[in-house]
């Protein structure tokens, strides 16, 4: 018994540091925040909640709303922010898959487009449903618009992660971040034809890099084994459209492609490859957006910081502040608010529901960083 017990014991060592090897270790990437350009005061509470919000979109017209990051386990999936109180939206019945019925599934990230259309992309608990886009009309809070991605495009452990719609409301490029398999991708959806392509698959663009995410107070090292390497996330689209901006969350350059390129299904791979352009440094982040300015804002969740990356490409921190506990989605709103979700997924993530409540309440901020943006985005 004894030696069958050595035995075991030796094949478990083995299988840990195979693990090991093959998910562990990684590099810390620099602090590469500075001095920042406002103070911490500037940061203004919009909303305690009792769950981690996921991303946030604001209309022109002041209306909130955000989703709850799926990770948290949340009742609801997409709320409105009403006089304080967070209203499931479009109503209550949306929350809860049921058979034969449009509901929420794993809604992660939403955007408002210049057409007064709230989409919500859902990546169905890691393509384990049905991902999809769903559109709001904010006049009269009805659905618009239905897409159901097919297997090629956004199948099984895909994820869906972050969207942005160009200006005439006709393209959706879609941050594919895979955190399963690790074939991240980018997927642009034509709003007019109702087709969606796969681009850029396993491009180092969207690859996640060798780093180890350092959150306060903790490495994102699943069971002190498994590094979390999470590719492409969030993206930005300039004011024309005519740029897209994004990276992977454990990497350190931020990439740009012309979306003319990612509209133009007659390039080979290997020719929409070249066209890709180093564009700059960034920290480890999670979310993006842009202002009119074309200055590129970034969340750094592991020094509790906004940066911003300008058209010269230096990177400058804005504000720096210890209630930024990972810093997540971004919109620009009316009056010159920038709105950020704070997900603190390192309370979240492969933790207790018991911690996760003990570090409650997690916010929504807003500040005004000087430069404005179109609401929504």
């Amino acid at each position: 018994m004894m030696r069958i017990l050595s035995v075991l014991t030796v094949i478990l060592l083995v299988i840990v540091l195979g693990l090991w090897a093959a998910l562990g270790g990684g590099e810390r990437l620099e602090d590469r925040t500075t001095d920042p350009i406002l103070p911490g005061f500037a940061l203004e509470v919009v909303a305690d909640l009792e769950f981690p919000p996921g991303n946030v979109a604001v209309s022109r017209t002041g209306r909130l709303f955000f989703t709850l990051h799926p990770d948290g386990k949340p009742p609801h999936k997409v709320l409105e922010l009403i006089d304080g109180e967070a209203v499931p939206y479009p109503n209550l019945s949306f929350q809860t898959p049921a058979p034969g019925t449009l509901n929420f599934d794993s809604v992660l990230s939403l955007r408002i487009d210049r057409q007064n259309r709230l989409w919500t992309l859902d990546f169905a608990n890691f393509g384990r449903g049905q991902p999809r886009l769903v559109a709001f009309d904010l006049a009269t809070n009805e659905v618009v618009h239905q897409y159901e991605f097919p297997a090629e495009v956004a199948g099984l452990f895909s994820m869906l992660n972050d969207l942005q719609v160009g200006p005439k409301g006709e393209k959706i490029y879609i941050a594919e971040t895979s955190p399963v398999i690790h074939k991240p991708a980018l997927i642009v959806y034509d709003t007019v034809t109702r087709t969606s392509r796969r681009l850029l698959e396993g491009h180092q663009s969207v690859a996640a890099g060798n780093y180890i995410i350092q959150a306060p107070g903790r490495d994102m090292i699943v069971f002190g084994i498994a590094t979390l390497r999470i590719p492409v996330d969030s993206i930005a689209l300039d004011k024309r459209g005519e740029w897209l901006y994004y990276g992977p969350v454990t990497g350190d350059r931020m990439y740009r492609i012309e979306t003319r390129h990612l509209n133009d299904t007659s390039l080979a791979p290997a020719e929409l490859a070249a066209k890709v352009e180093d564009f700059g440094p960034k920290t480890l982040s999670d979310g993006l957006t842009m202002d009119v300015e074309d200055n590129i804002y970034i969340s750094d969740m592991e020094h509790s910081a906004i940066l911003t990356l300008g058209p010269d490409r230096q990177l400058k921190t804005l504000i720096k502040d210890a209630r930024l506990r990972w810093p997540d989605g971004f919109s620009f709103g009316p009056d010159g608010w920038l709105y950020v979700t704070c997900s603190s997924l390192h309370h979240v993530l492969f933790t207790s529901a018991a911690r996760m409540r003990a570090n409650a309440p997690y916010q929504i901020f807003r500040f005004k960083p000087g430069p404005t943006g179109f609401a929504g985005h």
